[in-house]
């Protein structure tokens, strides 16, 4: 339960109507001083898309969804995703969850970039037979409490508010193994089930392997396929499995004042937190800096990161360090495939380690932001003119929610800032996934989301089946700000749906793969339709059609934030 909530500093005292033009005028951090931050091993979010995330996959946050439950409507749910490229043939020792690391999903429900709540999962690790056995599980493996099932894990959930006061929901909560195969584990789904956990007061909760939602070619960052158009259409990350924590909770219990009739909207992303990772951080270094977990002479994360606050506020900690027990924020993600395609790679480590409500202040990232590099990519390889610059139609999507006085896109969606008792003068740009829970879930989702006249999906949250590869590129290039499809890129990766498909229930994510990764696209190719960039319509069956203003005004067409993430797919 929150609880009444203590006036807070002030960081964005302007009025809402000036949010964008405020943006370019903050004294902002130097790129000289932003380089200098390289977290730790463990720092990235997303599959693999920052320098340092690749030694440390347990804590790399994939991907985060949140939507209006479909068949739950007064619930929302939340997915974060964890470990990526989990091939399902990972034995002897397969894909636990890491037992010295926080996950958590956390809600904003005010506007002003902090966390007012944040759901918290600490895993712990549970031997039968350590001494004599090197197996997962000796034998089949019908039950969570089964003895043949040698290695198993449960988690404790906690909700923290606003204040930092911190209370248990769940403790000793089982969760669900990986999928061995089928001769150990031959009904992965009663696992499943047995793993699904109710939570007092209402709502439910999931920890365990998912096929990875995720879809689409993984050519593209090829130089863009070379300019071989004709390439498309190969779900590459077909097969693969990650880690997923599902949250399925009330509306009340993430809305401002527990009234989401009133306050409907809210921001959404996850974290992993590491103990004891610090970092060794030194200016002009860029991400070439040395990091490990736990050397006492190496400095904390937060050494490099107090300067990347406004330099007229007061030096503070890195969001997510606890300087009484050691925990850092080492991986974070909102909307997808920002930290992969729109910072610069310098930057990349950096980001993970922040608080939303620093993001405003980091300049190459704002800069980023505004003059992104993927159109003049396309520009350079395909002759698509880029749209010009500033783009504040981006710094909408991104940083602000979309509102009629957040910037250019002149509709009402998705901004804390339409919530009736936000704080406007406490509202801080930040990179947020926004929802507005007031939108009733699809009857018949468009898998363009926003792009495709369905307000349920993306910008506006993200559903499992939402292609935001497809509805990013159209926002890069300019169709929030035209209202019109770009005719070049109307068939986007060529990939329109997830390998396997989502259920209908909570947790909804799909089960596990067990084929071997090298033999799934033997078994069914790797789902991407259509004939690429230079088609004239999509073609995972919903037609392209014309995307009408949200309330009066210019279109929302591409509703979809920036670029591409690289990542793999899944299959139900």
């Amino acid at each position: 339960m929150h609880r009444p909530r203590l006036p807070r500093r002030r960081i964005f005292a302007r009025p809402a109507e000036r949010v964008l033009a405020t943006i370019g005028s903050l004294t902002l951090l130097s790129a000289a001083a932003v380089a200098g931050l390289t977290p730790g091993v463990s720092s990235a979010s997303s599959h693999r898309e920052a320098p340092l995330i690749a030694g440390d996959p347990k804590a790399d946050n994939t991907d985060v969804y949140a939507f209006t439950s479909p068949d739950n409507p007064d619930t929302v749910t939340m997915v974060a995703n964890w470990i990526p490229f989990e091939e399902p043939n990972g034995g002897p020792n397969f894909y636990p969850f890491a037992n010295d690391a926080h996950y958590n999903i956390k809600i904003d429900s005010d506007g002003d970039g902090k966390a007012d709540t944040t759901y918290t999962w600490s895993f712990t690790d549970h031997l039968r037979d350590g001494q004599n056995q090197f197996l997962y599980n000796t034998g089949v493996v019908n039950n969570l409490d089964d003895p043949t099932l040698n290695f198993r894990q449960t988690y404790t959930l906690t909700e923290t508010d606003a204040h930092g006061d911190t209370r248990t929901i769940l403790k000793d909560a089982p969760a669900a193994p990986s999928n061995v195969g089928k001769a150990s584990m031959p009904d992965y789904a009663s696992l499943r089930k047995q793993a699904t956990v109710a939570l007092p007061g209402g709502g439910r909760t999931y920890a365990g392997q998912a096929a990875d939602p995720f879809f689409l070619d993984l050519r593209i960052f090829d130089l863009l396929y070379g300019g071989n158009l004709k390439e498309t259409g190969h779900n590459t990350l077909a097969g693969y499995n990650v880690n997923t924590i599902a949250l399925q909770v009330p509306k009340k219990d993430l809305a401002l004042n527990h009234n989401a009739t009133r306050n409907p909207v809210i921001g959404v992303w996850s974290t992993t937190d590491r103990q004891g990772a610090e970092v060794a951080s030194s200016a002009g270094k860029g991400s070439e800096g040395t990091a490990s977990h736990g050397s006492a002479s190496q400095r904390t994360a937060n050494s490099g990161a107090d300067d990347a606050v406004n330099a007229d506020a007061p030096a503070k900690a890195l969001p997510g360090k606890d300087g009484a027990t050691g925990w850092h924020q080492v991986s974070r993600l909102g909307n997808p495939l920002v930290n992969e395609v729109v910072v610069p790679l310098n930057y990349k480590d950096a980001f993970n380690t922040l608080n939303p409500d620093q993001d405003h202040t980091v300049t190459p990232v704002v800069n980023a932001v505004k003059n992104p590099i993927v159109p003049k990519l396309i520009q350079s390889i395909y002759g698509i003119p880029a749209p010009a610059t500033p783009r504040n139609d981006l710094v909408e999507i991104f940083l602000t929610g979309v509102c009629k006085a957040c910037g250019p896109i002149k509709a009402d969606l998705n901004s804390q800032l339409l919530n009736a008792d936000v704080n406007k003068a406490n509202f801080t740009p930040s990179e947020e996934l926004r929802l507005n829970m007031s939108v009733p879930p699809t009857a018949a989702p468009n898998r363009l989301g926003v792009l495709g006249q369905d307000l349920g999906g993306f910008p506006n949250g993200r559903r499992l089946n939402d292609d935001v590869v497809d509805i990013e590129l159209q926002a890069l290039e300019g169709a929030a700000q035209t209202g019109k499809i770009v005719p070049g890129l109307a068939s986007g990766d060529g990939v329109n749906t997830p390998y396997r498909q989502p259920g209908s229930t909570f947790p909804y994510v799909a089960l596990p793969n067990t084929a071997a990764v090298n033999q799934a696209d033997s078994v069914q190719p790797g789902g991407g339709v259509g004939a690429g960039f230079g088609g004239t319509a999509f073609k995972g069956g919903f037609p392209i059609v014309p995307v009408t203003a949200l309330g009066g005004g210019s279109l929302l067409a591409a509703a979809g934030v920036l670029a591409l993430r690289r990542r793999r797919t899944s299959r139900v």
